[in-house]
């Protein structure tokens, strides 16, 4: 499925099998990926302001150039995923598994900032994914 270059805000994709479906450059302002698999999806400059994104698997995912700002990703599983000049601002991430994931140093900072918790995925304690001091 290709969803790229839409405007989708406040859709609801709770629970849904997302594999390797492409939102690159979509709005996807508030919508709600609670729990979706979104293993391999490719989410390229996707706009995900206050966006629903607990407990989602994102695992190998590209989010390069995506917004994450108000992001709710408590819990979520991003372990492989592409996310260099990722934006992320005000997110919660308590239990977000971050493990193999490359982030710019400011994003890492602010990141490390409010990392807490341990996913219940895969057991791994999100300070020690991020490598937080």
């Amino acid at each position: 499925m290709d969803y790229a270059k839409q405007v989708l805000i406040g859709a609801d994709f709770h629970g849904a099998d997302l594999r390797g479906v492409t939102f690159n450059l979509t709005n996807l302002r508030e919508a709600d990926f609670h729990d979706a698999d979104l293993r391999n999806a490719s989410l390229f400059g996707a706009k995900l302001q206050d966006a629903d994104m607990r407990g989602a698997d994102l695992r190998e995912a590209t989010l390069d150039s995506a917004v994450f700002d108000g992001t709710d990703l408590r819990n979520a599983r991003l372990d492989d995923a592409f996310a260099f000049n990722t934006k992320f601002r005000d997110v919660l991430i308590e239990g977000a598994d971050f493990t193999n994931v490359p982030l710019r140093g400011d994003a890492l900072s602010a990141l490390c900032s409010v990392a807490s918790g341990t996913n219940p995925s895969s057991g791994r304690a999100t300070r020690d994914t991020l490598g937080c001091g």
